[in-house]
């Protein structure tokens, strides 16, 4: 059994509204996407990484990637949507891993993971019949918007949160299993653990915070940047 990471990275990130790809956007002083690889390649039970490119990526060979041959391989298969990119790259896998090595699939635009916190998902995940991934505990009062509010977007109830997770990555699951569970679910799930619970299985939470968020809107860099100098003191 072993331990292999993903990232898909084909998308546009059209919500950040930049010139180039979200990936790729600067972030103290590489771009983004180098954080995220780097965590995952520190960590040494993982035995390789995965980047999964779109096939019309045209940025990533503008960027020195000495020192990383060892540890990562790049596909070229991305699809139109996330789970997709995700699918195609497990299958273009499948002559590396076996079907029950772990998988640690993890967003490109999430670069702040701290080391622990991927050591304990490791820790936790590794001996778990189903896999399972880092979420926190939703602190904040959640509002219910009403559909059809002509002026704008009105509260129409308050949601209760207890038992309410946030979801990030990494979301480690079998190598086999994640296959057959995105096969099943098809091209519209938004992360993994969605796909494995159609199949029946209740994936393991392992509880995470704050720090490793998802950069989606251009106030997120300037957070993540100062992020990333408090885990590098």
């Amino acid at each position: 059994m072993k331990f292999y990471a993903l990232i898909p990275a084909a998308g546009s990130g059209s919500r950040m509204g930049g010139a180039i790809e979200k990936q790729y956007m600067d972030l103290n002083s590489v771009p983004m996407i180098a954080h995220a690889m780097m965590v995952l390649a520190r960590e040494p039970r993982i035995a390789k990484l995965f980047v999964v490119l779109s096939p019309t990526d045209r940025r990533w060979n503008n960027y020195a990637w000495q020192g990383w041959e060892e540890r990562i391989e790049v596909l070229r298969c991305g699809g139109a949507t996330r789970a997709e990119t995700v699918l195609n790259g497990l299958q273009a896998m499948s002559k590396t891993c076996a079907a029950d090595d772990w998988v640690l699939v993890h967003d490109a635009a999430r670069p702040c993971l701290p080391d622990d916190m991927l050591g304990k998902l490791l820790d936790e995940v590794a001996e778990d019949p189903v896999g399972g991934l880092l979420a926190v505990p939703v602190a904040d009062t959640l509002k219910r918007a009403a559909a059809d509010a002509a002026s704008g977007p009105r509260a129409e109830a308050t949601v209760p949160r207890a038992g309410l997770w946030q979801a990030q990555t990494p979301q480690m699951f079998r190598h086999g299993q994640l296959i057959e569970a995105l096969r099943a679910a098809g091209s519209d799930m938004t992360d993994e653990a969605s796909a494995i619970e159609q199949l029946g299985l209740q994936p393991r939470l392992v509880e995470s915070d704050s720090r490793n968020l998802k950069v989606t809107y251009p106030q997120d860099l300037e957070l993540a940047g100062l992020i990333l100098g408090k885990l590098n003191e």
